[in-house]
């Protein structure tokens, strides 16, 4: 028989990766006691036919999976393996047999929206303090369900503070949450990114600099990378190879300095490098001559103009005693087939005559052509455009799904040229790619022609985004017959394949960047951060480590209220590496959140480059990084990093 969870514990619904990805995150990176409610098989036989029930029976093996390898990795405690439980549905007696009563946070991460809003609610009236995390993609859905569900908890629970009722129930998309990580990898070949105030920010490693080099800082240093990183005998993170030796979390400048010829992780923002966005477009306000009309309609339409310059200059020259107005009407009459003929005339007026009257008839299709550019030109500023000749250094994206479309517009807010592949002219992000003009090839991904209509020869990057991992599979390895340098980044759903196809990949092509990544573990930080109060941004691994990025009030924290940022600092917990500039009333509720494209004003945005005598004000909002155990003391919480035995 299990044990009742604990008070404070996280609870987990979910039928998917997802669910799992976050137990594992919860438990692993934050050392929270998880309870996770699977759909069993027979229930999913029954309700939603043998496929959703072989999906639960797979999903509920991998968490029996996941505690047998907690149990087996923490034999002193150091972590507790996930509680599960089987139930058809999240309804109410299977949540307070979860124990929603007593629990911290709640994540609703079924694949239905459906599902997860009546959980919500159910969940929102057993615990008006609980602290609800849901997974759904409809932006719009998702606002009005957060201010009801806040509304809710400020009506039951009337004693709740500001920060508490902030952070009562966040709204996730896993599409949303997965996009930053999955544009950084195709920008920088990085998923180690943490997004803050509509930036995206990566922990690169540098390799110590040889003599007479100094190593690019970036914004901060984060670690010292083990001192064995760089030894082929050594091990990576050997925190057992001596004091010191090990990984140092944010050390001070001193240790860095003294610490020659060890790696560092130091915080850069996400940049791209290639060429910049062409800044012709037809949807504004201009409309470039160019775009109008073909090349070679405008050479003929140049050529027909000097032919009637010509024959109105021949006219004024060979009739006597005429202004040169007179004769260019007297062309134009000739040209448009005017009733004026040239009777009694010279003959070299009347040759000119003729002559013009043939320009007129050349004119006429020419004339014809034009309006029929013209329009369908008007007519295609709502269609999609096709990748121009020239372009290079772009990004390829497949698919234009709910992943891929939130990718997209990542991408072209981070200024990065964009080619689409789509095969369902309906998709879901199809109307995106049209309202920003991104050139876009409607074709299967696999039938010859398509890629190389994508300029796939020429690009940077490739971002295999559909729902088919061999549709994927067989897109990157047509991509790297093409061209073998290519970055690529695959969206793999089932973790073995992953691996398999990354080391086969990363064999085959050793100079090449390739990145295998799952949808579910690039969005599972976003809902453990959410889980843990919303201040979390993001965690980065840094060898066997992790570290913490998160956004706090300096009111109510005496380690930062009234003391300077260098003050602030304490070596190996925490750090202070930027200040929120916007005013209190006008900040943003979540900077990890994405920015909003509804064209509201954005507020002012994190500063990044802080003086080290700055005094910390209470009104004050920052952004640091910090050890777990550092977050932990910050926030108040007890760190529950291993089982504490008793002194004798």
């Amino acid at each position: 028989m299990q044990q009742s969870p604990p008070a404070g514990h996280m609870i987990v619904c979910g039928d998917d990766a997802l669910a799992e990805r976050l137990a594992a995150e919860l438990q692993a990176v934050y050392r929270e006691t998880v309870t996770v409610v699977v759909p069993s098989a027979q229930a999913g036989d029954t309700a939603r036919g043998g496929s959703a029930g072989r999906a639960a029976a797979a999903l509920l093996g991998r968490m029996q999976a996941v505690m047998g390898r907690s149990a087996r990795a923490s034999p002193d405690g150091d972590a507790q393996a996930p509680r599960v439980l089987e139930a058809p549905e999240p309804d109410e007696p299977t949540l307070v047999e979860a124990g929603v009563r007593e629990a911290a946070a709640l994540a609703l991460v079924y694949d239905d929206d459906e599902t997860n809003i009546h959980a919500a609610l159910a969940a929102r009236r057993l615990n008006p303090r609980l602290r609800l995390v849901i997974r759904l993609y409809n932006r719009k859905l998702g606002q009005h369900l957060e201010e009801l569900l806040d509304q809710a908890a400020a009506v039951t629970a009337p004693g709740l503070d500001r920060t508490a009722l902030d952070t009562s129930t966040t709204v996730l998309s896993d599409a949303d949450t997965a996009a930053p990580a999955l544009a950084a990898t195709a920008v920088a070949g990085t998923s180690k990114v943490v997004q803050a105030d509509g930036l995206l920010l990566r922990a690169a490693e540098r390799t110590p600099p040889g003599r007479g080099q100094v190593a690019d800082p970036g914004l901060c240093t984060l670690a010292l990378l083990s001192a064995t990183t760089n030894d082929p005998a050594g091990a990576e993170g050997s925190d057992a190879s001596g004091q010191g030796e090990g990984p140092l979390l944010l050390p001070d400048d001193r240790t860095v300095a003294a610490a020659t010829g060890r790696g560092t992780i130091v915080l850069e923002t996400v940049t791209h490098a290639g060429p910049a966005l062409p800044p012709g477009r037809l949807a504004g306000r201009g409309i470039p001559f160019g775009s109008l009309f073909s090349a070679r309609l405008r050479w003929s339409l140049a050529g027909l103009a000097a032919c009637v310059l010509g024959l109105a200059v021949a006219n004024w020259l060979t009739v006597p005693h005429t202004h040169p107005l007179h004769a260019g009407y007297l062309t134009l009459l000739d040209l448009f087939a005017i009733d004026d003929p040239a009777l009694g005339q010279p003959t070299s007026r009347q040759i000119l005559q003729l002559l013009s009257g043939l320009a007129g008839l050349l004119l006429l299709p020419v004339l014809l052509a034009a309006v029929l550019e013209a329009l369908g030109t008007f007519r295609s500023a709502a269609a999609l455009r096709r990748p121009p000749r020239g372009l290079s250094g772009h990004v390829v994206l497949l698919g234009l799904g709910k992943v891929g479309t939130r990718v997209l517009a990542r991408l072209r807010e981070l200024g990065i040229p964009v080619v689409c592949v789509e095969e369902d002219p309906e998709a879901r992000g199809i109307p995106l790619a049209r309202r920003l003009r991104v050139p876009t090839v409607i074709g299967d991904v696999t039938d010859e022609g398509v890629l190389e209509a994508a300029k796939i020869h020429r690009a940077h990057a490739l971002l295999a985004l559909t729902s088919s991992d061999t549709t994927n599979l067989e897109a990157a390895l047509y991509a790297r017959s093409v061209k073998p340098d290519l970055r690529v980044a695959l969206r793999l759903y089932d973790d073995a394949f992953a691996t398999a196809v990354y080391r086969t990949l990363r064999a085959a092509h050793p100079q090449a960047l390739t990145r295998s990544r799952s949808v579910s573990t690039l969005a599972a930080p976003a809902f453990a951060g959410a889980m843990m109060g919303r201040q979390v941004l993001g965690a980065i691994p840094v060898e066997r480590r992790v570290l913490l990025f998160a956004a706090l009030d300096v009111a109510g924290h005496p380690q930062l209220e009234g003391r300077t940022i260098a003050e602030s600092f304490r070596a190996g917990s925490w750090r202070v590496i930027a200040l929120d500039s916007a005013a209190p009333d006008e900040r943003l509720p979540d900077l990890a959140a994405a920015p909003a494209d509804d064209g509201t004003e954005h507020p002012a945005g994190l500063v990044w480059d802080l003086h080290p005598g700055y005094v910390l004000r209470p009104q004050d909002r920052v952004v640091l990084a910090a050890t777990r155990q550092g977050l932990a003391e910050l926030l108040g919480r007890r760190p529950r990093t291993r089982a504490h035995t008793p002194e004798t």
